[in-house]
């Protein structure tokens, strides 16, 4: 099992976001099933889906090597990844060389059709064995030049790691992304656990199987989440303005099997709902909520090369929870639930003093929840 990555990337300057220690998640490689791409639909009917990368770990092994060229290229990888030291970490709270050795063991399972048996043998004792070690083959997912091509990435350019291999591993799901999505982070699983909670009471029966939208769905992995809670007649709209997210999500969706079950549509929030103002039983959102100042300081993983549409939430991080915020109110319908992602303290307070000003009479059983590190990170409440 992989643990997220996520989990254990930091922030120097923006700290709330990864506030936690790392921790585990189940994520089975042997239960990853294939992608097919002949299904992939939108309800956009002039949408045209570009077709998204293929995680590594689903690729076809078209590729080889011989075991000495690739014990090569491992020992310049283990080097070039053990000359990083604490380097980084003092630098921006980036990966340490503990962390990206560990990542390269990950490159290899997702690379190597056989990650199993070391590609890496013992010194031959004889010119024999040596001859017949030399001439073995590996299959590969990936060619050998473009392996050193992603790990110098990795190491050189802090490109993250989930865009390396292409997946992310979140909750009990393993989920595509690929630069121009959000590595969907640990700390918007509690959003699903929220939902199942409430969910669960006999008083809320009728949103098991009513309509829910995930706002800025990126990878799908909330609206997926979501999507399996439901009952047999639940249904998921997740929207999202970029066509790379939206073709990633729906590549998430057709993975699992939900593509009757979660709809993906291209546009800005509520955009692509217009029809369905106070028919939700659900709005679930994480949106971008980093002040504009402060992307600058993030971590090169996420600062570099994370899509500034899903950081970015304005001079005070505000802009977007509170245009998704007016919306619900208008949107939900009576009893209907909502659980929206924020920065921390600051933005929730700042979020329910706006709800108790400005939409009072439509809002009720507003509540802060933390996050797994104790912060307060999330706004959920009811429609009056």
């Amino acid at each position: 099992m992989r643990p997220s990555l996520a989990r254990v990337y930091r922030i120097k300057s923006f700290t709330l976001i990864f506030q936690h220690k790392p921790s585990f998640v189940a994520a089975n490689h042997h239960q990853r099933t294939p992608i097919y791409f002949s299904s992939l639909s939108s309800s956009c009917p002039n949408l045209q889906i570009r077709k998204p990368q293929t995680p590594l770990f689903l690729r076809a092994a078209s590729y080889s090597a011989t075991l000495p060229d690739l014990k090569k290229w491992h020992q310049w990888a283990t080097s070039l990844a053990s000359s990083v030291g604490s380097t980084l970490v003092d630098l921006d709270n980036g990966p340490d060389s503990t962390l990206l050795l560990r990542e390269l063991n990950w490159l290899i399972q997702d690379s190597f059709q056989d990650h199993h048996n070391s590609f890496i043998p013992q010194l031959p004792t004889t010119e024999f064995t040596r001859t017949r070690v030399d001439s073995q083959v590996v299959k590969l997912r990936v060619g050998l030049d473009e392996l050193y091509r992603l790990w110098r990435q990795r190491v050189e350019e802090r490109r993250p790691f989930q865009y390396i291999v292409g997946c992310e591993h979140w909750r009990d799901l393993v989920l595509s992304v690929e630069d121009g999505v959000l590595v969907p982070r640990p700390e918007t699983e509690l959003i699903v656990d929220l939902v199942s909670n409430v969910l669960l009471k006999e008083s809320n029966r009728g949103l098991r199987d009513g309509l829910w939208a995930d706002l800025g769905t990126g990878s799908g992995a909330l609206a997926i989440a979501i999507g399996r809670l439901l009952g047999k007649h639940g249904r998921v709209i997740a929207t999202d303005l970029s066509p790379v997210a939206v073709a990633v999500a729906t590549f998430n969706v057709q993975r699992y099997a939900l593509q009757d079950v979660v709809d993906v549509r291209q546009g800005s929030w509520f955009e692509p709902l217009k029809d369905l103002e106070g028919k939700l039983g659900g709005i679930i959102s994480n949106p971008p909520y980093i002040p504009s100042n402060h992307i600058s300081g993030l971590q090169a993983e996420v600062g570099r090369h994370e899509p500034r549409l899903a950081l970015d939430g304005g001079f005070n991080g505000m802009d977007d929870l509170l245009h998704i915020c007016n919306g619900a109110a208008s949107f939900l319908k009576p009893a209907g639930f909502f659980a929206f992602e924020t920065n921390g303290l600051e933005q929730c307070k700042f979020l329910v003093d706006y709800m108790d000003r400005n939409i009072k009479g439509s809002i009720c059983n507003v509540s802060i929840v933390s996050d797994f590190a104790g912060i307060p990170r999330f706004v959920t409440g009811f429609r009056q």
